[in-house]
């Protein structure tokens, strides 16, 4: 496994779970395929990320999504906010291959269970800078190899699946993922995030308190000598908790997720995809004869731990990405840097933010 934020001593709020990864949510499995290579005129770096959120089970979750700024594409939105529901897996790519990952997932759905349903959720960041984005490389049987690989435990970070070709605060980004446990009146629940962050300008770059991006302005990602070709700004995060939460409940959750990002420096550009979905894992509850369900749901009143969960949650995912991306080289010869290990040490010492 690659080094994570944590392993550099850099300090958060709050425990994590056992993976410190959506993966602690109980019945949540994470599936990816990641898509590296060349031909003679064509660099490859993308690839699907698919999110299951009860597993081999079909049930579906209590679910809400949010737009902070909607320069993105989310399908299956309109059916979730009418129904507060969400039927199957959560699919992460790049821009022009959220129609075949789509098509891929309603059939994948329909061959694997008899009764299957046609709105899958697709969601996407823009890789354009690193990958030949227009030849269409992600194919059907990459959506397939990405859900049924899908596991628990530890998930991969950095350059992977969906998030393989994506740049993060002009650093290399990708994929990255923390949970947090949550204990009210002696009961532990877990909630965890999952991102896709291809999003931020350096200079906005802060970690654990610290203008990390100021103190590194250099190893700016980008097709020399026109870095700003470099300044992609999307996000796309994926909550899941298994605390008992109505839809309502949910979003309210959701709305929360930009705490988080402002806390690594993120201010949502007027380009910028930034938009979210959460759901609950916890028991929809039987349905008696008359079609009644018996659910439960927490009091309101007692979701202040929970918001603030979700901010360390997702600020810490964000900083896993960066220290997880590795440097890459892609399409044309633009490159992104890694965030390099050594120097950010470097700097949160100087600021007197190491654990």
């Amino acid at each position: 496994m690659k080094k994570r934020a944590r392993d550099l001593k850099i300090p958060f709020d709050g425990q994590p779970g056992p993976y410190n990864a959506i993966t602690d949510v109980p019945g949540v499995i994470v599936g990816m395929t990641t898509l590296i290579h060349d031909t003679e005129h064509r660099s490859v770096r993308t690839g699907v990320t698919a999110v299951r959120p009860r597993g081999e089970q079909t049930d579906p979750c209590y679910a809400a999504w949010y737009s902070l700024n909607g320069c993105g594409e989310m399908t299956g939105t309109v059916w979730l906010e009418e129904s507060g529901m969400l039927y199957g897996p959560v699919m992460l790519t790049n821009t022009f291959s959220v129609g075949t990952v789509h098509q891929a997932t309603i059939e994948w759905v329909l061959r694997s269970y008899p009764v299957g349903f046609g709105l899958p959720l697709v969601t996407e960041t823009y890789d354009g800078l690193l990958n030949d984005v227009r030849g269409f490389h992600v194919k059907p049987e990459h959506v397939d190899h990405a859900l049924e690989s899908a596991s628990n435990g530890a998930v991969a970070e950095g350059n992977v699946g969906g998030g393989t070709g994506m740049l993060c605060y002009q650093f290399k980004g990708g994929t990255g993922t923390a949970s947090r446990l949550v204990n009210l009146d002696g009961k532990t629940y877990t909630l965890g995030a999952l991102v896709q962050a291809n999003h931020g300008t350096r200079h906005q770059l802060t970690i654990a308190g610290v203008p990390v991006g100021k103190e590194i302005p250099d190893l700016i990602a980008g097709k020399p000598p026109i870095p700003e070709l470099s300044k992609n700004s999307s996000i796309v995060v994926v909550l899941a908790t298994d605390l008992p939460l109505l839809p309502h409940q949910i979003k309210r959750l959701v709305r929360r997720v930009p705490i988080g990002l402002a806390r690594t420096g993120a201010i949502s550009e007027y380009s910028s995809g930034d938009i979210f979905i959460g759901f609950s894992t916890a028991p929809l509850g039987s349905e008696d004869e008359a079609g009644l369900h018996t659910v439960q749901s927490l009091n309101d009143w007692r979701m202040d731990p929970i918001f603030e969960a979700v901010a360390q949650v997702v600020e810490e995912a964000v900083v896993n990405v960066l220290c997880a991306a590795e440097t890459m080289t892609g399409k044309e010869g633009a490159i992104a840097y890694a965030l390099p290990h050594d120097r950010l040490i470097e700097v949160m010492a100087k600021y007197g933010r190491l654990v």
